[in-house]
């Protein structure tokens, strides 16, 4: 389905709406991907203004997350049903429109209502931006289009912590959504200026009960996924009855795609017959469990354990996402002039030495040193990002790959749920055994404990000394902890590298068309 006429491609106009184009969709997707970070350091100013509790203020997070892992699928389907420009618009407007109802709620009930909409209109931007690239760009220009593209969608990752600070300290937390109008609109009026209008096919027939039985499904995994940690997991009634539902829902998805016959039912089960497909799946299953537990791990880290400021922080960390955008400058070069499975085994690799450096980390580790192997990972990342989609895609039908692109970016949105949920969960845990562990070795027999500077320092004989050791000794058990995630990571991405075997060699002509995978 394409956005513009390829007849116009040699004049001189058709190059100028290409780069307004691009400025355009890439606008609609830093707004969207903003928004997943933004809200986050705002959280504490939004509960006191609101009247929320700390357990109640998170479903400002948990709403965006679930509307949008629930619409993604639909992206294909809306596309065919209306054509790409009106849902591209219709989701930069709904989507700005949501952000100003986030800005001026006054309620805690307002606000999820207004981000269950931005999740809901945003879904679509980051696929349909990929999409829109794909288009006006010839094939052999694919890879770079990507390139460009991944770049765009990493500058919301690495500013939405450090611009929601700063919004939200220099004005307040309503401007961490009332920054996407501006954006929104120049990006609504490039889109409806420069992408052509196409009939909309109207080809696809949309299985009702297959969506809400997978849309249900999805839900539930994130809420359990969202919600665990806080209810003790299946400690809490909640917890079993958010697994019921997903149990319940996706096996009466699996049992309805398997009776249905193919092309007919919401997903179209001849994709798990292609092997660079499923393996595909899997790689960014893993991309996405690394990207975002690292993420979330390495900012509370620093500043929990070594205080760090949290704009020192974000300082620390940023240079992850240059490195991945360096990466993706060079790597949409070498797409379709080196093996694809090379430049996997590269990213992989650098990734996990990244993640083994890390798993080396201690209580004094200098800022360099957490620079540093962030910028190892995100390059590592950034070589897997583009290629990824070049091998999960070449060998798949054209027929087949709107629909296959919608279960890649749903699966690597589940993996991130995933990711975030085990190591948070794993944090908790380990640091929990550990402390248990180190408190038995605190006896008055320890040698440690009997150094004139130790018992200076705690002063073991007063309740406040003991509670200063107590403190310590969390603070190492926690870094234990840490360390124990960052060892899982290591062997999680290391494990996967054999994987690579099963990928076909696509053709040189086949390699560079990069195909509609959502990627963040």
């Amino acid at each position: 389905m394409s956005t513009v006429d390829t007849s116009a491609a040699s004049r001189p106009e058709a190059e100028l709406n290409r780069t307004m184009i691009t400025v355009s969709i890439m606008l609609a997707t830093i707004i969207q991907a903003l928004d997943g970070t933004i809200a986050n350091v705002a959280l504490p100013h939004m509960q006191g203004s609101l009247s929320a509790s700390q357990d109640q203020i998170t479903w400002v997070l948990t709403s965006f997350i679930v509307a949008a892992a629930i619409a993604t699928p639909l992206t294909g389907w809306l596309c065919d049903r209306f054509g790409q420009k009106t849902i591209f618009m219709t989701s930069v407007a709904g989507f700005t429109l949501a952000s100003v109802l986030c800005g001026i709620s006054n309620s805690l009930t307002e606000i999820v209502l207004a981000r269950l909409l931005q999740g809901i209109f945003g879904a679509a931007l980051v696929p349909l931006s990929q999409v829109v690239l794909l288009d006006i760009n010839p094939r052999e220009k694919h890879g770079s289009a990507m390139a460009i593209w991944g770049m765009g969608v990493m500058i919301g990752p690495i500013l939405g912590p450090t611009l929601g600070g700063w919004l939200t300290d220099a004005y307040n937390w309503r401007w961490v959504f009332f920054i996407n109008v501006p954006i929104g609109s120049l990006a609504f009026y490039g889109i409806w200026k420069y992408i052509r209008s196409t009939t909309p096919a109207r080809a696809m027939r949309f299985d009702l009960f297959g969506f809400a039985t997978l849309s249900l499904a999805i839900g539930a995994l994130q809420m359990l996924l969202d919600r665990g940690e806080q209810n003790d997991w299946f400690s809490a009634r909640e917890t079993w009855i958010e697994a019921i539902i997903l149990a319940m829902s996706f096996s009466y998805f699996v049992a309805h795609t398997a009776l249905k016959p193919a092309g007919q039912s919401f997903f179209d089960y001849r994709l798990l017959k292609n092997s660079n497909y499923v393996t595909g799946l899997l790689f960014i299953f893993i991309v996405g469990m690394v990207l975002f537990a690292t993420r979330a791990l390495t900012p509370s880290m620093l500043q929990g354990l070594m205080n760090y400021p949290a704009a020192e922080a974000g300082l620390v960390t940023a240079p992850s996402g240059i490195g991945t955008m360096f990466a993706m400058l060079i790597v949409g070069r070498l797409v379709g002039r080196v093996d694809l499975r090379a430049l996997l085994a590269c990213g992989f690799s650098l990734t996990a030495f990244s993640l083994w450096q890390m798993s080396h980390f201690t209580l004094t580790i200098a800022p360099a040193n957490v620079v540093w192997s962030g910028v190892i990972q995100g390059v590592g990342l950034g070589l897997v990002f583009v290629p990824l989609s070049a091998a999960t895609f070449a060998t798949l039908t054209p027929t087949m790959r709107a629909e296959g692109t919608a279960i890649y970016s749903l699966i690597r949105n589940i993996g991130s749920s995933i990711g975030i949920a085990l190591v948070q969960t794993l944090l908790v845990r380990n640091t929990q055994i550990t402390h248990a562990s180190l408190v038995e070795k605190l006896t008055y027999a320890n040698p440690a404990l009997q150094d004139p500077a130790t018992s200076t320092v705690y002063q073991l004989g007063s309740q406040a000394g003991a509670a200063l050791l107590n403190a310590e000794v969390t603070r190492q058990a926690s870094m234990i902890a840490y360390i124990d995630d960052f060892w899982m990571m290591t062997i999680m991405t290391a494990l996967v590298l054999p994987l690579l075997l099963l990928i076909k060699a696509p053709k040189k002509d086949a390699a560079v068309a990069v195909d509609h995978a959502a990627m963040e």
